[in-house]
């Protein structure tokens, strides 16, 4: 498969059609309807900002936070580009990624300069909470348990959650949940591709490591059976990773649900901004989200 000649609708046809009925990938104008609350998308009395003159932080300066190490989502980069934006706190380095090219359509809507600031992504929501940054786009999705503590926007991806192995291992062939039990699987700390991992009956759930390419890692190093991947991202996984292979589960017999959305997420109270941000994701076409997934994709680093 070359990466570099997937036309946007049969790589979206490709990926979606690799997935069992539990785990259907959907490129959509807005995520499932658990990705919005009447608390995070109606304003209120007590909300003194109107839609119209809403804005985050200071107004000027857009602060994203993310990994800046999640591509294709988001990833760090040396030299500045039209798709990317300064990294605040790595001196001379810049982001770029399905994140950052959100990141720079929310800040156009808002009037303001977007500027990346690194960190992990389990520090992300104490960050915006303390105010630290403004933002959070880093291929987070929306839960109940998050949105006790920030407001999450709509969807702007919407992706899903596969389960690769070795292409030599006993289970290339797999193609229920239930072929895994007593398995070492391995998912990314604080996201949902560790919470799955308990779908698998008698599962040895590994303990989760902080970023994508230490997931990776464990799995060519033998130290796990299985990873959990993001659905869009397997394609370009496998070229760059030709002994690794996506297990094709029977209908019904996947993840119960392994629907993986990107939103954003700021700091509670600010209903009006909110109203803004989901408007301007919402002129996002999905044919346009495509086409930034699969440029992302193309230009992420080996």
């Amino acid at each position: 498969m070359d990466k570099n000649s997937l036309s946007r609708r049969s790589f979206v046809k490709m990926t979606g059609g690799a997935l069992g009925a539990g785990s259907m990938l959907v490129l959509a104008g807005c995520g499932p309807a658990a990705q919005s609350t009447s608390s995070s998308t109606s304003s209120t009395a007590a909300d003194s900002s109107s839609s119209s003159s809403a804005t985050l932080g200071d107004g000027k300066t857009l602060r994203v936070g993310m990994e800046a190490a999640y591509a294709p989502y988001n990833w760090q980069a040396s030299e500045e580009s039209d798709t990317t934006i300064p990294i605040e706190n790595v001196d001379g380095a810049y982001a770029d990624g399905y994140d950052v090219q959100i990141a720079k359509k929310i800040g156009e809507g808002l009037g303001m300069d977007p500027v990346a600031v690194k960190m992990s992504f389990s520090g992300l929501i104490d960050a915006l909470t303390a105010g630290q940054i403004d933002i959070i786009c880093a291929g987070m999705s929306y839960t109940d348990e998050r949105a006790q503590s920030i407001d999450f926007s709509d969807s702007y991806l919407d992706d899903s959650i596969s389960l690769v192995v070795k292409k030599d291992s006993a289970y290339a062939s797999a193609t229920s949940l239930e072929d895994f039990s007593g398995t070492s699987v391995l998912g990314q700390k604080d996201t949902f591709y560790d919470d799955v991992i308990d779908q698998i009956p008698n599962v040895n759930h590994m303990t989760p490591v902080a970023t994508i390419p230490n997931v990776i890692e464990n799995i060519e190093q033998g130290t796990c059976d299985a990873i959990t991947f993001s659905s869009l991202s397997v394609p370009y996984l496998l070229e760059d990773y030709p002994d690794l292979v996506e297990v094709e589960f029977a209908d019904g017999k996947g993840f119960a649900d392994a629907t993986n959305p990107d939103n954003a997420g700021i700091a509670k109270g600010q209903d009006g901004v909110l109203e803004k941000i989901n408007k301007i994701i919402g002129d996002v076409s999905s044919d346009e989200r495509s086409q930034i997934w699969n440029d992302c994709s193309n230009r992420q680093p080996s």
